[in-house]
Formats: structure tokens, C-alpha cells, sequence
């Protein structure tokens, strides 16, 4: 593929690859909390934070990048406490997979809290009445039966975080080596004579992403469903 790829090119490529990594590793620790969070338990303010969960998805991604600029740029409350203990979003690739993570948390969720719901609560109430705590219920019963579900939100979300590009640009801007990611990239290129065939081959490369991660999460979520149709 290096071959086949610019220097440029290939830079993006790996970027994103490393943004869309981090950005989904990151948010699946608090994603599958959050979407446990929304299927199994009632507390006051659950639609409220349903509704911000999903608020990405329905806010123009350049208004959700720009919040994220106010957030975390050094001269904010949040950003300049960040820096200060050395971590710094803004106008860096950290910046990149935050945008990317946050864009891409709500279809995590979803996907989880779908396998969530779809688990028969018997099945863990009958482990409690056994004296097994919650977390070790969750472990031990929850996330076996939901492991398609979850591996279904880790795909869906590295893939939009590879495809992230409103946000990511707003807040992080679109540096080579840096913040350009392939959807920045790609902008970049049709921006100037004589790129179109550099663009056309990152499109074709974020085509089969993108592709290869809606296959694989339809397969995990037909598996989830005989899996829970056959217990």
C-alpha cells in the first residue's frame, strides 16, 4: 500500500488509524457504563442524559467541534487546568481522537445498550440471589451475553471516528502530520489542481472502512440475536 499512497497520504492514513484507535478505546470503558447505565438502571435525569449522549448525532458535527474548542482550548477553565498537569488537546492529534471519540460515542452506546436490553433480567437477578455482587453479575453474566453487542459498538465507532471530519477540523484544525486525518486529507487535496487522483484513492480507502465495519457490525448482530433467541 505504501506504494500505492504518496508520502502525504500514507501520513493520514496512519494518523487516523491511530486517532480512530485511541478515540475508541477510550470511550469504551465509559460507553458500555453509560449504556448499562440507560438499560438496567432509573435515576433521576436518565432522558436528560440519554438526550446528551446522542446530542452529536443530530448537532451539526462543526457546532460540536466548536464546543469542544471553548471546552478545551489552553485558555478555558477545563483546558488550562489540562495544561497545567501537561495534557493538551487543542490543535494536536489528542485533540483529533477526542473529537473523533465524541462523535462516535453515541452509536458505541447504542449498540451496547441495544445487547443490554436484549438480556433476560432473570438471568441476573437469579445470579444476586446467589450472593454474586453487581460487578461480578455484570462480568460473569451480562458481558458474556453481550459481547457481540459490544464488539458491534467498538466497530461502528472506530469507524466513525475514521470518518470524523466537522468536528475534528473545527476543533483541531487540519496540520499534515498532525491533526490531518484522511477525511481532512482528502479536503485538503480537492483543494488544489492535480489532487483529485490522491483524493479519490483515500476516498476508495475510506469506502472499505467503512464498508467492512457496517458487514461486520450486521454479522455480530445477527450472532447477538440468534444468541438470545436460542437461550
Amino acid at each position: 500500500m505504501s506504494g500505492w499512497l504518496g508520502p502525504d497520504e500514507w501520513q493520514a492514513l496512519a494518523l487516523s488509524l491511530k486517532v480512530a484507535t485511541w478515540a475508541t478505546l477510550a470511550a469504551l470503558p465509559l460507553g458500555l457504563f453509560v449504556a448499562h447505565a440507560l438499560a438496567r438502571w432509573e435515576f433521576p435525569g436518565k432522558q436528560v442524559l440519554n438526550g446528551l449522549v446522542h446530542l452529536p448525532l443530530v448537532l451539526p458535527p462543526v457546532v460540536t467541534g466548536y464546543l469542544l474548542l471553548l471546552t478545551f482550548n489552553p485558555t478555558a477553565p477545563v483546558g488550562g487546568a489540562l495544561q497545567a498537569v501537561g495534557i493538551s488537546f487543542a490543535f494536536r492529534w489528542t485533540g483529533a481522537a477526542l473529537a473523533a471519540g465524541v462523535m462516535g460515542f453515541p452509536l458505541m452506546v447504542r449498540a451496547m445498550r441495544l445487547s443490554i436490553e436484549a438480556v433476560d433480567p432473570k438471568l441476573e437477578q437469579a445470579a444476586a440471589t446467589l450472593g454474586a455482587s453487581r460487578v461480578w453479575v455484570f462480568l460473569t453474566v451480562t458481558l458474556p451475553l453481550i459481547l457481540p453487542g459490544v464488539l458491534a459498538g467498538v466497530i461502528l465507532g472506530f469507524a466513525k471516528a475514521m470518518g470524523e471530519f466537522g468536528a475534528t477540523i473545527t476543533f483541531v484544525s487540519n496540520i499534515p502530520g498532525q491533526t490531518q486525518t484522511l477525511p481532512s486529507a482528502i479536503y485538503a487535496f480537492l483543494q488544489v489542481p492535480g489532487g483529485e487522483g490522491a483524493a479519490l484513492r483515500l476516498v476508495l480507502i475510506s469506502v472499505a472502512v467503512a464498508m467492512g465495519a457496517l458487514l461486520a457490525s450486521e454479522l455480530l448482530a445477527r450472532r447477538l440475536a440468534k444468541r438470545v433467541g436460542g437461550a
